[in-house]
């Protein structure tokens, strides 16, 4: 008990210094293609990032299971998942402990959506999200919503876990408006008339309504 209680304390001063650390890499930018990856997730089913093209991909990176910042944080993207599900995005959480650990929180937290394993730090790194405290590494707090076509449209590196779930629902209701704009503003500046071939002739007719 001890020894698990000295555990979650290094964890904690570490999550408490990370805004002056540096981290592995840095993150994505903004419009750039999201690097791949494949993780096993709590349920031990391999998970692609391939595998959502199509939809929005809320990819939240987090410290530790069972902490009480990550818990927080976890509990309302799971309270939110009929408002995403709405939205046509899904939630996929990342940290470095493995499968077992995902599993355990996920039932004791009942958590539904998919919790990934990326227990030799690689995609942390990837996505410039990996910290190091002496001889522990763990993910940053950090999130990225991806767009259908897979590229980097948002990334959160300063994350409130009480309300973040909220900022990103608001972020990716914007960003798919701003997806969505060009093809109403295409409709809208359609010609009121079109032109036809009538007894050998080209003639402008009223364009009927669609």
């Amino acid at each position: 008990m001890t020894h698990r209680v000295v555990i979650i304390a290094i964890f904690v001063a570490a999550i408490a210094v990370t805004p002056w650390m540096a981290f592995a890499a840095s993150v994505p930018s903004v419009g750039s293609m999201a690097p791949e990856f494949t993780l096993p997730s709590q349920e031990g089913t391999a998970v692609s990032l391939k595998d959502y093209r199509g939809k929005w991909v809320v990819l939240y990176f987090y410290p530790k299971d069972f902490t009480s910042g990550c818990t927080i944080e976890a509990h309302n993207f799971q309270r939110d998942q009929p408002r995403y599900q709405q939205k046509g995005a899904v939630v996929l959480g990342v940290s470095v402990q493995d499968a077992d650990s995902h599993k355990q929180f996920c039932t004791k937290e009942g958590l539904s959506f998919k919790l990934l394993a990326d227990t030799d730090h690689k995609v942390s790194s990837e996505y410039g999200s990996l910290t190091s405290l002496g001889l522990v590494k763990f993910a940053s707090r950090h999130t990225f919503i991806i767009n259908p076509e897979g590229k980097v449209t948002k990334v959160f590196t300063e994350v409130n876990p009480n309300k973040h779930s909220e900022e990103v629902l608001e972020a990716l209701a914007e960003l798919q408006n701003r997806a969505a704009a060009p093809g109403k503003a295409l409709r809208a500046n359609r010609r009121p008339y079109e032109l036809r071939r009538d007894s050998g002739y080209f003639l402008w007719w009223p364009r009927m309504p669609r």
